[in-house]
């Protein structure tokens, strides 16, 4: 059990164990005295006083067991209402025919709905109905006639133990929604704390040993160059706006539903819950590539969203191709209320007038296939601007809502 079920449980099922405990104390004496109130008018009383020694014992002997959730297995359970339905079971034996045809209690008498209530609180709703259905098979046959009242008390059990049994089960999925949100919040604090010192130390060394290594130069230059993309790995690191968008699941417990964040990017296939764009193109960035993007998730389908992510790729592969290894590139993402805008833009030589026209008619198709094609499977488009000297721009956009049945790893196979 991890430290934070031992919280849940102990702020939420421990009142109840305690409540419980008094009650099965309380009601076996109450069962005593009534017996002891009209013993004379039983047909067989030492049966019943016998039934009643057992009870007495038990009640007191497993008062540990009713403690917690964990002493509480499912073989004292079973055990438990065993002892319970066995008691009513003996009813019509041990009391007067007289007695038990005009509503008599039972032997175990109210203590029976502390067995029920222990299913419940154990196990949630269900193991609470299974147990009072059981309870009232056992007062049916020792009436021998669902008579009123006996009706009466069977579905009052039944509904109280159920409606006890979901209360239960929607307070373990509230605390361990707390729990959650209370480890987050300690997580970001903490997160936030090494942010500062990170921030206030080793990022500003990094950034001085690139100034310095460039100033140098030689293999101080190599040493600034490595500091440079270790500073931007650590800052996307410590910012925290790169995580993930994350998939919603429900928790196992019944009776409440619990949105859990977890994801994993790479199980995107047959799921058409939105993803963060920006969680796929934050491995881009590096020291040569900058990366802006705004603060709150870029969703789009995963399916969008990996076509975009594989056009930018594209997109950088012809900076590094063309304008060479030492061009620096910038990537910003835009989120418009319609549109998803993505400009990759360089600082390279740029693209000769009509290069592009000639490399299609050459058959050497890399900007129109993987960046054109990409985005018009998608239903958008690809704009690419460039002007000899001043670097090449190109603007992705994509609409937010594309059609399910448009899936472009398909069209991508077909060609």
């Amino acid at each position: 059990m991890t430290k934070r079920d031992s919280v849940m449980r102990m702020s939420v099922e421990q009142p109840l164990w305690r409540a419980l405990a008094g009650y099965r104390v309380l009601t076996m004496m109450y069962a005593v005295g009534l017996f002891a109130a009209a013993h004379e008018e039983f047909a067989r009383p030492w049966l019943a006083a016998g039934f009643f020694a057992v009870l007495a014992v038990w009640t007191l002997v497993t008062l540990p067991k009713v403690a917690s959730a964990a002493a509480c297995t499912k073989r004292f359970l079973t055990a438990d209402l065993t002892v319970a339905l066995t008691g009513i079971l003996l009813t019509p034996v041990a009391d007067a025919a007289e007695r038990v045809q005009a509503g008599g209690p039972t032997l175990p008498s109210i203590w029976t709905a502390g067995s029920v209530l222990a299913f419940a609180i154990k196990g949630g709703w269900r193991w609470a109905a299974l147990a009072s259905t059981l309870v009232a098979v056992a007062n049916l046959i020792e009436r021998g006639s669902p008579a009123r009242d006996t009706v009466h008390n069977v579905i009052l059990v039944w509904v109280a133990s159920i409606a006890i049994g979901y209360v239960v089960e929607v307070a373990r999925a509230s605390e361990r929604t707390l729990a959650r949100a209370l480890e987050i919040e300690a997580a970001t604090r903490e997160r936030e704390r090494l942010a500062r010192d990170i921030h206030d130390s080793v990022l500003q060394v990094l950034a001085m040993v690139q100034r310095r290594g460039a100033v140098i130069g030689g293999e101080a230059a190599e040493l600034g160059r490595m500091a440079g993309e270790q500073e931007v790995a650590l800052r996307t690191l410590v910012s925290g706006g790169l995580v993930p968008v994350f998939r919603v699941s429900e928790d196992a417990a019944r009776g409440a539903v619990v949105r859990a964040v977890e994801q994993d990017l790479d199980d995107g296939a047959g799921d058409d819950r939105p993803v963060d764009l920006r969680a796929l193109l934050a491995p881009f960035a590096g020291a040569r590539v900058s990366l802006a993007e705004p603060g709150a998730p870029v969703l789009l389908a995963p399916a969008a969203a990996r076509e975009v992510a594989a056009a930018v790729g594209a997109a950088l592969d012809n900076v590094r191709q063309h304008a060479g290894e030492q061009a620096r590139a910038w990537i910003l993402v835009e989120d418009e209320p319609d549109d998803v805008i993505v400009t990759v833009r360089d600082d390279g030589p740029g693209i000769p007038e009509g290069r592009l026209a000639q490399a299609e008619g050459e058959g050497r198709l890399g900007v129109a296939l993987s960046i054109r094609d990409r985005l018009r499977d998608l239903g958008g488009s690809a704009e690419l601007v460039s002007v000899p000297g001043q670097g090449t721009e190109v603007e992705l956009k994509v609409p937010k809502e594309t059609q399910h049945g448009n899936d472009p790893r398909g069209k991508a196979e077909q060609r």
